[in-house]
């Protein structure tokens, strides 16, 4: 099997030394081509050509979750046929690898390339569904381009703090989970809508649901880790299924901390819940349409302002080993 390797060098959990050993780990297996991403979206231009040019059985993502992310728009510019195009495979080497630990890929890069290679060898992979986002017609975002996302997407506050993580990285900050807390606790402190919320869900022959301060769009469950701890914003959202919200209508102090406290000891039967609390699972087509621009995000990364976007969950669209 010839496969196209993608790896981001700059992965926070990964060395020079340990990517030589997993090259030489997979190519024993594969015919197997090595190319190292240069620039934000080359991750995404590299898997396209293996589409294009019908070279390669399978890609391999080496990353994190944004690296992950790139790919799977890369193979997906053409719009899903699992079974015509290359499977994917990834190997986690960033910080919180959320997409390769809710397929039940081991966190460590070299147990992972190992689990790879038994899954190769013993023919096993699966069919999952993504979430497709984009401009809305009819708004100021309508011409905003189509991106696939593999775990999670989120307008209003959850993008801020991704934003200003972001900026701290910027900065020459690690990306740690101490960070994503202090800079949680920082926009909280100053979040503009936490009383009455801007975001509003509209859905096709449904009464639309108003007043949203935060919106969590999951594919899949946990929807993030904090540490080894997975956290279940929607515990119902699966591969298998569309996609799921959660909603808060209000972010006072007093309910941020039972909301908080209950995504800390979320378990996958159990999730946030409450008077303040929206969710909705295995939605196929909504809209999230916010009174103000809000910061947007996708798998984790930042991508800036958006008054409206409109999502779609795509079941089977996509081919993993695992």
């Amino acid at each position: 099997m010839r496969a196209l390797l993608v790896v981001n060098p700059a992965a926070t959990t990964t060395s020079a030394r340990t990517r030589d050993v997993l090259f030489h780990a997979l190519a024993s297996d594969l015919k197997l081509d090595v190319v190292t991403t240069e620039y934000r979206g080359h991750a995404r231009d590299l898997a396209r050509r293996a589409v294009d040019g019908g070279t390669h059985e399978l890609v391999v993502a080496l990353g994190g979750d944004g690296t992950v992310n790139e790919v799977v728009n890369g193979l997906l510019h053409h719009g899903p046929a699992p079974r015509e195009l290359p499977r994917l495979a990834v190997v986690p080497g960033g910080s919180t690898n959320v997409f390769a630990r809710a397929l039940g890929l081991p966190n460590d890069a070299v147990e992972a390339t190992g689990a790879l290679l038994d899954a190769l060898r013993d023919g096993t992979e699966r069919t999952v569904g993504l979430g497709l986002a984009a401009g809305t017609p009819g708004t100021p975002d309508e011409s905003v381009p189509a991106r696939w996302f593999t775990f999670c997407a989120g307008l209003g506050f959850d993008a801020s703090v991704i934003g200003r993580v972001e900026q701290q990285r910027e900065r020459g900050k690690r990306s740690t989970h101490a960070l994503y807390i202090r800079q949680m606790v920082r926009q909280f402190i100053g979040e503009p809508h936490r009383r009455q919320g801007a975001i509003t869900i509209r859905r096709p022959g449904q009464d639309p649901v108003e007043g949203l301060a935060l919106s969590i769009v999951c594919n899949t469950s946990p929807w993030t880790f904090l540490g080894n701890r997975p956290v279940y914003a929607s515990p119902q959202a699966s591969f298998d299924t569309a996609l799921d919200v959660l909603g808060l209508t209000k972010l006072s102090t007093s309910a941020v901390t039972r909301y908080a406290t209950q995504l800390l000891m979320s378990t996958p039967e159990r999730g946030p819940r409450g008077k303040h609390v929206v969710g909705l699972h295995d939605v196929e087509d909504f809209t999230l349409q916010s009174q103000a621009p809000l910061p947007f995000q996708m798998d984790g990364d930042h991508l800036g302002l958006r008054t409206s976007v409109t999502f779609t969950g795509v079941r089977r669209a996509l081919r993993v080993i695992v």
